[in-house]
């Protein structure tokens, strides 16, 4: 699923061409300390899952689940106040939400919801921002 919403990024934010990276990519950015090269960039993760309605009977069991996606952004933020800077990347944010909410891959149960977004941090002349999405799936397993 990560690979189909960077793949929907990639499609419909030209702000974020070739820009867009997974999870391993942005562990490194955390490990080593450093910003990246190009900005605005994103960065897809997984935040997990949480369990919902369940129901067993006649040889199955179903369980309807939230699969948890976050898109975080980076921007460069050199030169510039805290106001103008999230003014200046509101336009992206509003890109970033309308490519998502209301989506979902083709094997999916339910559409992409935008769930929160907020400012990660302000620092070292970089600006993070996470946008939460939540997608409805559902369990199917017979034994």
């Amino acid at each position: 699923m990560i690979a189909d919403v960077m793949a929907r990024l990639q499609s419909k934010v030209p702000a974020l061409n070739n820009r867009i990276y997974g999870a391993a990519d942005f562990a490194n950015l955390m490990r080593t300390n450093t910003l990246p090269k190009q900005t605005p960039s994103a960065y897809v993760l997984g935040l997990g899952l949480q369990g919902g309605q369940s129901e067993a009977g006649a040889g199955f069991y179903t369980q309807l689940f939230d699969r948890a996606i976050a898109v975080v952004l980076t921007f460069k933020s050199y030169d510039a106040t805290a106001d103008r800077i999230l003014d200046d990347i509101e336009g992206l944010l509003d890109q970033v939400i309308v490519a998502i909410a209301g989506w979902g891959p083709n094997d999916e149960v339910g559409v992409f919801r935008l769930a929160r977004g907020n400012l990660v941090t302000m620092k070292a002349g970089t600006v993070i921002y996470q946008i939460d999405f939540n997608i409805k799936d559902q369990l199917r397993i017979t034994p």
